[in-house]
């Protein structure tokens, strides 16, 4: 199917819209967001190894809004920062080598950040595992990132695609795991899990097609914007279902 030629122009017009709008997303969350928060807690030693562990802590409090909010602002920030005329040239440059750098760097933190709550608004509170989260999350997205610097001959090496869907599925399994173990979550809960699953790896089935060259994920451009779509729809539907579970208390 023919489809519209992306023009760097383009680009352009689409990274300013749709950071604007996460930029405004983030601020209508900030708005609107209640006192809903979610525990961290921890276990630590209470004495020699294998002698036990003290009683569970709660360490702190998350309120779970406001965190959605930087992860909007996150991704308003990346977006915006490629309108920058000396930053706009650097994207065009990368762009131009069919890569994007500035993309994963963003994504390893925003997209992280999300991992995490979602895994707190299925019970998982330890800070041990919290953190593991945030980090097998980030090592998914830095494969992308090692995957994009794929030499110019055409050859591919599949490798940093298949450890990054390794390392991306260990939060899944385990707030898969917490999800099923759970006394009887309502449906919508089920719902917003397989959803949120699908828009995580809405990303992945992208970078796929751009690296089997399928179609019009032949040109870079095009990559690109398909990557900047889906920044806004996936990352919008991600932070307002996110949010909406908040609600529901």
């Amino acid at each position: 199917m023919p489809h519209r030629p992306v023009t760097q122009d383009r680009l352009r017009a689409l990274n300013a819209i749709v950071g604007i709008a996460h930029l405004v997303q983030g601020l209508i969350i900030l708005a609107l967001a209640n006192d809903f928060s979610t525990p961290v807690t921890a276990s630590f030693l209470a004495g020699p190894p294998g002698d036990g562990v003290g009683t569970l802590e709660v360490l702190t409090d998350i309120r779970v809004a406001p965190w959605i909010a930087i992860f909007l602002f996150l991704a308003a920030a990346d977006h915006l920062l490629m309108v920058v005329p000396r930053v706009r040239r650097w994207y065009e440059h990368q762009l131009g080598r069919g890569r994007n750098p500035a993309r994963w760097i963003e994504y390893s933190v925003s997209a992280s950040i999300m991992a995490v709550l979602i895994a707190m608004l299925t019970g998982i509170s330890d800070l041990a595992a919290l953190i593991a989260i945030f980090g097998a999350n980030t090592a998914m997205i830095l494969f992308g990132l090692i995957m994009e610097r794929q030499p110019s001959d055409g050859s591919v090496d599949w490798h940093p695609f298949w450890f990054g869907c390794i390392a991306g599925a260990v939060p899944w399994v385990a707030i898969g795991a917490y999800l099923i173990g759970g006394e009887d979550p309502p449906t919508f809960v089920y719902v917003i899990f397989v959803s949120l699953f699908l828009l995580f790896n809405s990303f992945a089935v992208t970078m796929a097609l751009q690296f089997r060259r399928v179609g019009p994920w032949r040109d870079p451009l095009f990559v690109e914007g398909s990557y900047v779509a889906l920044s806004l729809l996936a990352k919008s539907a991600l932070a307002w279902q996110v949010f909406g579970s908040t609600l529901v208390t």
